[in-house]
């Protein structure tokens, strides 16, 4: 698939844009006053691969937490700023690395004017963010609603008052519920300019519906060689969001990492909770970067023969399953908790040589 060409820009020491990977990123759910809190979250996010994350910055009690979030967190950072310009300020003055703001609800010329002179001192990135809620009562007119048309002309026209100020290390995103709006909205974008884009399904729902929704709406875009940097907006655990845009770019052969987990969906000829199973495996591998391939199969028919393909093999049958290593069996176990106890075993022999090598 083609990259639809982008500029590079740099946030802290990551690359957005140009011929840089696809990014992920995600967001804290913590209070960001409570900086421990926030720092612990934070850690997770990057054990699981995250490598930027955004800050929820409300008020100047937040600002003051800044410097020890800043000081103590691994991954670059951006503030979420919304109508106070001081705390946008405070917040690169503070270190962080970008600003995720709308110019339009920024405030008057000069308030603009103090924040892009304060990224361009610290070596900040601006990410001009529009949802479909946020956009400007006249384009809803012109437009008969939040289309998307709409929304590409809100952050264009946003991009232009810090292009009128001489700053350009801006990323876009233009985000809505709907699936196909969004997917239109940043295909008008890409053509339109060629700024770093960050995608993204807002408000997208729970686990479920919000993986489908991102995964259908990511997938398309990114196919499309569309899209520099993306977070999965889910109403879940931030760590989850990770987990589900990792997945999304191996699906699509963009970026792997970590192990890659096969497991059957089961059907009638299942003799063992394949469920518990594979549930426990995907915890113990959910931040190994180890490339590993692993498959947790439940019958006779599809499970040695995908067992024999992946690194380490599980087949499981009635009380009793074989485990396979390079597709040489090399332990047959009878009873599921001493089949998953074997399983753990060779699977952490496994993870020992790669971590060796």
């Amino acid at each position: 698939m083609g990259r639809h060409k982008t500029r590079a820009i740099r946030l802290g020491r990551l690359t957005i844009g140009g011929d840089a990977p696809v990014a992920v990123q995600s967001m804290t759910n913590t209070d960001t006053r409570d900086a421990a809190a926030t720092l612990a979250q934070i850690a997770r996010l990057a054990a699981r691969g995250c490598e930027a994350v955004r800050l929820a910055v409300p008020d100047m009690a937040a600002v003051a937490a800044l410097p020890a979030i800043r000081a103590g967190a691994s991954l670059p950072l951006i503030a979420d700023i919304h109508f106070d310009y001081r705390l946008a300020v405070a917040a690169v003055e503070a270190g962080l690395e970008g600003l995720r703001i709308n110019p339009g609800n920024i405030g008057p010329r000069e308030h603009v004017d103090r924040v892009v002179d304060a990224a361009k001192a610290h070596g900040a990135v601006i990410r001009v963010g529009v949802n479909s809620g946020s956009v400007e009562k006249g384009l809803l007119q012109k437009y008969g609603g939040p289309r998307p048309e709409a929304l590409v002309e809100s952050a264009l026209g946003h991009v232009r008052l810090l292009e009128a100020r001489g700053f350009y290390d801006t990323k876009i995103s233009l985000k809505s519920s709907s699936v196909l709006d969004t997917v239109t909205a940043y295909r008008l974008l890409a053509q339109a300019c060629d700024y770093p884009l960050h995608i993204g399904v807002t408000e997208a729902g729970g686990l479920l519906r919000g993986t489908v929704k991102s995964a259908v709406g990511l997938g398309l875009l990114l196919h499309e060689g569309i899209g520099d940097t993306l977070r999965v907006s889910l109403t879940a655990d931030p760590a989850e969001e990770v987990t589900v845009a990792w997945e999304i770019l191996r699906a699509l052969g963009l970026r792997s990492r970590g192990p890659e987990i096969i497991s059957c969906p089961t059907c009638g000829r299942t003799e063992i909770d394949l469920f518990s199973l594979a549930r426990a495996v995907e915890d113990r591998l959910a931040t190994s970067t180890a490339d590993i391939k692993v498959a947790v199969m439940g019958c006779v028919v599809n499970g040695p023969g995908e067992a024999r393909e992946a690194d380490l093999g599980l087949a499981g049958g009635r009380d009793k399953g074989v485990i396979f290593r390079k597709g040489e069996v090399i332990r047959s176990v009878k009873g599921q908790e001493a089949l998953l106890a074997a399983f753990m075993e060779e699977l952490q022999s496994l993870l020992n040589e790669k971590e060796s090598d």
